[in-house]
């Protein structure tokens, strides 16, 4: 049976929401705290609370110590961390990262396992569902899922320009954005929500990381692909069709190499994984992965020091000119080149200085991002609750279909 609809079911909704949001930010509250803070009348307060304790969102956390020795000790309530979990899944190109948090939204693990970029999605599911049933010491309880955030390379789930002839292949309506939805849905029974995996770690770095608390942030990421996100106005942008935040096929060099976009010369086709580690064999140098390049740095080796000082300032010279169009206060720069350290950062922040609008120039703040491997699953979760202000504006479809929004409804307290 679905819930009821209408305004009173969603001004029933938002007064629960509220009540969660306060047990999640003070901790435990007696029935009297919780109506000061929240400003309900005592009966819909009353009523509120019983639903929610009811459902098992909330439980009795003990008395407090009565004032004075006098009365009986008021009850106190918290968030039951068993009532529910959310999972957040990243399929990076060539690995798969988990998170998971609980209702009082702590995180009870994470963890992360490469992969050959061919593999297919069944077996990258299997990975994941192994790596979900490592965490918390193998304790997690599937059986409470109320949904999962998953993020995958690429655009997820555009619809078509009205104004554009339908090709004779066009997807069913109600066909998934994405071949691992249905799977994952299968696999652990819960509503699956999607998004480009590079947008999903932007918001996990604006909610949890190195740009948390900032209304206006441009995220990079350097990993096998170049991506990105933005944060406008205090909303994560997901653009027309989902293509926001596609810095790596912005154009550094009309005569550059082909790129698996279509286009020459892309920032991908300089400052990707693959491009770096193939121009620094090149170079003469020997490296097999970043982890062999950063060693080299750290050694040292004048080719490698030239050659990211090259690619930082190609990276720096994109990201002031979309400081320039955007407007960011803070730059936030992540994925494995970002590993390499000071050779590249350092570089990036010379030429965005050096290229972005005067006015600009002492008020862009360029950081590392801070949450590793964890930030497109942790963005995952962030779409899963969609109660940061970030997601104030972000769309329900066409990531999830009705269905699926509806059964999240029925499982959140």
């Amino acid at each position: 049976m679905s819930h009821p609809r209408g305004p009173l079911a969603q001004l029933r909704r938002g007064h629960e929401e509220l009540v969660l949001g306060l047990l999640r930010k003070h901790g435990p509250l007696s029935r009297g705290e919780l109506g000061k803070l929240c400003q309900l009348s005592r009966t819909t307060l009353y009523d509120i609370l019983a639903g929610l304790v009811a459902g098992g969102a909330v439980v009795a956390a003990g008395p407090q110590d009565a004032p004075r020795g006098r009365g009986r000790p008021a009850e106190t309530l918290t968030l039951n961390p068993e009532a529910g979990q959310a999972i957040g899944i990243d399929f990076a190109r060539r690995a798969v990262h988990v998170a998971a948090v609980n209702l009082a939204h702590e995180i009870v693990g994470s963890a992360s396992e490469p992969h050959d970029a061919d593999l297919p999605w069944e077996q990258r599911v299997d990975l994941a569902e192994r790596l979900i049933g490592s965490l918390n010491d193998g304790g997690l309880r599937l059986g409470a899922l109320s949904a999962i955030g998953a993020g995958v390379v690429g655009p997820v789930g555009w619809p078509e320009p009205e104004d554009d002839p339908e090709p004779e292949d066009d997807p069913e309506p109600d066909e998934p954005a994405h071949p691992v939805q249905p799977l994952l849905r299968e696999r652990f029974g819960a509503p699956v929500l999607l998004d480009n995996n590079t947008r999903l770690a932007a918001l996990g770095e604006a909610i949890w990381g190195a740009a948390a608390g900032d209304r206006d942030v441009l995220y990079l990421r350097l990993s096998h692909g170049v991506g990105g996100g933005l944060v406008v106005g205090g909303a994560l942008h997901r653009g027309a069709y989902g293509l926001s935040g596609e810095f790596g096929h912005i154009t550094v060099d009309p005569d550059g190499a082909p790129c698996d976009c279509g286009g020459t010369g892309c920032l991908e086709t300089v400052a990707s994984i693959r491009a770096v580690l193939d121009a620094y064999r090149a170079a003469g140098g020997r490296a097999d992965d970043v982890p062999e390049l950063v060693k080299a740095i750290r050694a040292g080796d004048g080719t490698a020091l030239t050659l990211l000082e090259g690619v930082g300032g190609t990276i720096g010279g994109v990201l002031a000119a979309v400081c320039n169009a955007i407007g960011p206060s803070v730059i936030v720069v992540g994925g494995e080149l970002a590993e390499t350290g000071p050779a590249l950062i350092e570089p990036v922040e010379r030429a965005l200085r050096a290229q972005v609008m005067p006015v600009s120039r002492h008020r862009v703040s360029l950081r590392r991002a801070t949450l590793g491997e964890a930030a497109g699953a942790l963005g995952g979760i962030a779409l899963v609750l969609h109660e940061s202000p970030l997601l104030s504006r972000y769309p329900a479809g066409p990531d999830l279909a009705p269905d699926l929004l509806e059964d999240i409804k029925r499982r959140q307290p």
